[in-house]
């Protein structure tokens, strides 16, 4: 962990000036983006800058434009320094600006922890709970392998897990890794191109469920990732199928730049609905939360603007009994997963977590205090946000150009993926 991490009692202006910040790319068997900005007392603060297959636009952003910006300022002025990046670039919100402020604004938590001698989570309020619900990933190429790899995450300790499986006729559905390996769907220079088959998948998806539940109760949360692949109505009618199987949620059940269109599955069902990984700012969820067509807003800490904003948008979710359900794969470093298991110790509204496993080069790279213990994992005390970066390490991994997949329907024309 790193050495800077002892309060200064004494903290002045002078400390608390920022006297560099560099961007640090690593590729430890995936792409990551790493802020780094230390202050003239010696303490630093990472933040992620990560964004899946566009990571050197993010990283471009803040060398070029950023950083030149956060030299000589006061790292205790979180707040100012926030406002200054959003309103004060004219070109507001979108995934690379907000992936960029995101950076900044968790090293700059990170760096208030280490001065104060606390956790992230103390600063925000304390513990509102004492570890956090997590949800794994299970899939296979069909029904039963999906089950049995629900089973073995159980007899991990999880409570609850994500369960994708494939679909008849489809190559690549979406979800389902290669035998033996963990799924990582950006895995080529330029796109994969994947075909995909609606009819086919609404068929299968309640089997599997219907499946799972005989195989494995009642007790284990189940969820469930569309993917954006459903039109409305498509959605509504699955949302409906899949009732009997009393699902934690359904995820990305349609495309959300029109958000209205979450009134229609509301219309037709009581499953449970989560939306926003992609999502950047408040006004991406806002009618959707007000009209509570949502029950668990999915919008990142590294993605969204950083704790700062991802504060404002869960209190205001809080007010309409919508609680956070934060992706967390294994796009989004460790340092993205320390400061989101501290936001969802003290968060009142929290719903869960979802946790990837990074491979060992990775937790080499990013060594960090946070620990799974009986389906939930739990943050350690270190102050700040309890990961750190091995940078001799992470310079032996240069970048590797990945971009995500990209699906057509079956007559060629684009579809989400």
């Amino acid at each position: 962990m790193s050495v800077h991490t002892e309060p200064n009692r004494h903290s002045s202006r002078h400390d608390r000036e920022i006297v560099e910040a560099r961007v640090i790319v690593t590729c430890p068997g995936r792409n990551f983006v790493t802020l780094k900005i230390v202050t003239r007392s010696g303490i630093y603060g990472l933040g992620d800058a990560t964004l899946n297959g566009r990571e050197l636009a993010v990283a471009a952003y803040l060398q070029d434009h950023v950083v030149p910006n956060l030299i000589g300022r006061d790292a205790g002025r979180i707040e100012d320094l926030w406002q200054f990046l959003y309103r004060g670039a004219y070109w507001r919100r979108g995934p690379v600006t907000m992936t960029a402020i995101a950076a900044v604004d968790v090293a700059l938590w990170d760096i208030l922890g280490k001065m104060a001698g606390m956790p992230l989570y103390q600063l925000l309020g304390g513990r509102s709970r004492e570890g956090a619900l997590v949800y794994a990933h299970a899939n296979g190429r069909d029904i039963a392998e999906a089950s049995d790899e629900v089973g073995m995450y159980l007899e991990r300790g999880f409570l609850a897990v994500r369960a994708q499986c494939g679909v008849p006729g489809v190559k690549k559905a979406y979800g389902i890794s290669t035998p033996g390996k963990p799924y990582e769907p950006a895995e080529s220079e330029l796109p994969a191109e994947t075909v995909w088959n609606t009819p086919r998948y609404l068929e299968t998806a309640p089997r599997l469920f219907e499946q799972l539940r005989a195989d494995h109760g009642n007790a284990v949360e189940l969820l469930h990732d569309v993917h954006h692949r459903l039109t409305p109505i498509e959605a509504a009618r699955l949302a409906r199928d899949l009732e009997p199987y009393r699902l934690f949620w359904l995820e990305d059940a349609t495309p959300a730049e029109h958000q209205a269109a979450f009134e229609l599955i509301r219309q037709h069902s009581v499953t449970p609905l989560a939306v926003g990984e992609v999502f950047n700012s408040i006004w991406d969820c806002k009618h959707l939360i007000e009209r509570q067509l949502i029950d668990y807003i999915r919008t990142t800490i590294v993605h969204g603007g950083g704790i700062t904003h991802i504060r404002r948008l869960a209190d205001f979710a809080g007010l309409h009994q919508v609680r956070t359900g934060f992706h967390g794969a294994t796009d989004l470093s460790p340092v993205t997963m320390g400061a989101a298991l501290h936001f969802d110790t003290w968060v009142p509204n929290f719903g869960i977590q979802e946790y990837m496993f990074h491979g060992e080069e990775i937790l080499a790279v990013f060594p960090h205090d946070y620990a799974f213990r009986a389906g939930r994992l739990h943050v350690g005390d270190t102050p700040g946000h309890g990961v750190d970066i091995d940078e001799a390490l992470a310079a032996k991994y240069p970048y590797t150009p990945k971009q995500l997949p990209v699906a057509r329907l079956e007559d060629g024309g684009m579809w989400d993926w």
